[in-house]
């Protein structure tokens, strides 16, 4: 079996976005050119890698094997170029890295005071879900994620940088803005604007009610926290969101944190990898400068946190 590592780079780009036309874009190549090393490498194996039905293409049972021996190999050769760059001094390198969208609130600052110490170093920065972002780290697709508490069953390696207390909010007509220490069964008796099922701040809320022998009564059900904050500004309900992602509307006065007992649900924000997982030098960096230098890249996130806790305070 002969096949080149071009070969391999195309194939895998084609795998990727299954298609011909976006892997040619994204290689600068011609369409033509992409699916002629497709054609030799199919040839090469003796076994086709892809099939067309209407429209589309899939990747046969030996396509989808080619396609994760790829990615490793892809891997292990950037891993190659980035410890033979540190062995000469060079400090630049490519970072993949996942956040939930709660975490963007910081997570972009955070990128960009590294890339002030690490200016020769791209960057892939992407903003999902909590389910897709654990998809991508059984898949080792991504070298670091930030995340709210990561699933005990997954082999992950898991360091805490930050609070991430969950509050109550309201609009500040609504009645209950007036009001302190607000009894659970009160609270659980409104209606609710919260995150989807699977996400980390529903997950941590269903968690807290259980052990609480309640359950909320959610009227809307949306996939961002922007949303669910104009949702509740505009009165359709409470919501049950991250105090990191508030610093503009407790300063303006458009939301206001209710004071309920037993809130806020103090959690904390992590900087996650696949266990085993051999770090590039750069995702080394930025993951000891997460650790080490978060407070000061987001001196909000502490004044966020001392006001959830004064909050828990008037509650008690």
């Amino acid at each position: 079996m002969h096949f080149t590592l071009r070969q391999l780079s195309i194939f895998e780009a084609v795998a990727r976005h299954l298609s011909y036309t976006q892997a040619a874009t994204e290689l600068h190549l011609t369409q033509p050119a992409v699916s002629m090393q497709i054609r030799q490498l199919e040839a090469n194996l003796g076994l086709p890698l892809f099939e067309q039905l209407g429209k589309k293409i899939y990747l046969t049972e030996a396509g989808r094997e080619m396609y994760r021996y790829s990615r490793a190999i892809a891997q292990q050769l950037q891993e190659v170029d980035e410890v033979f760059a540190e062995l000469k001094g060079v400090k630049r390198g490519r970072l993949a890295i996942s956040v939930v969208s709660t975490a963007n609130y910081f997570a972009a600052r955070l990128l960009a005071a590294f890339c002030k110490q690490y200016q020769n170093i791209t960057f892939n920065l992407d903003v999902t879900n909590r389910e897709r972002l654990l998809r991508q780290l059984e898949n080792n697709e991504r070298d670091l994620a930030i995340m709210g508490q990561p699933p005990e069953e997954m082999d992950l390696i898991s360091e805490s940088f930050m609070e991430n207390p969950l509050v109550v909010i309201a609009a500040p007509e609504h009645p209950l803005a007036r009001r302190r220490n607000i009894p659970l069964q009160e609270l659980v008796a409104e209606d609710f604007v919260m995150r989807e099922p699977g996400s980390g701040t529903r997950i941590a809320v269903e968690r807290f009610l259980a052990e609480h022998q309640l359950a909320l009564s959610t009227s809307i059900e949306l996939t961002r926290d922007e949303a669910i904050k104009q949702a509740v500004a505009a009165g359709l309900g409470l919501g049950i969101v991250s105090i990191h992602t508030l610093d503009l509307e407790l300063s303006t006065g458009a939301l206001v944190l209710l004071s309920v007992e037993s809130f806020p649900i103090v959690r904390h924000w992590y900087v996650v990898h696949r266990s085993g997982k051999r770090l590039s030098p750069i995702a080394l960096a930025f993951k000891d400068f997460v650790l080490r230098e978060a407070a000061n890249v987001w001196p909000q996130g502490a004044r966020l946190v001392q006001a959830a806790s004064s909050a828990l305070k008037a509650a008690s």
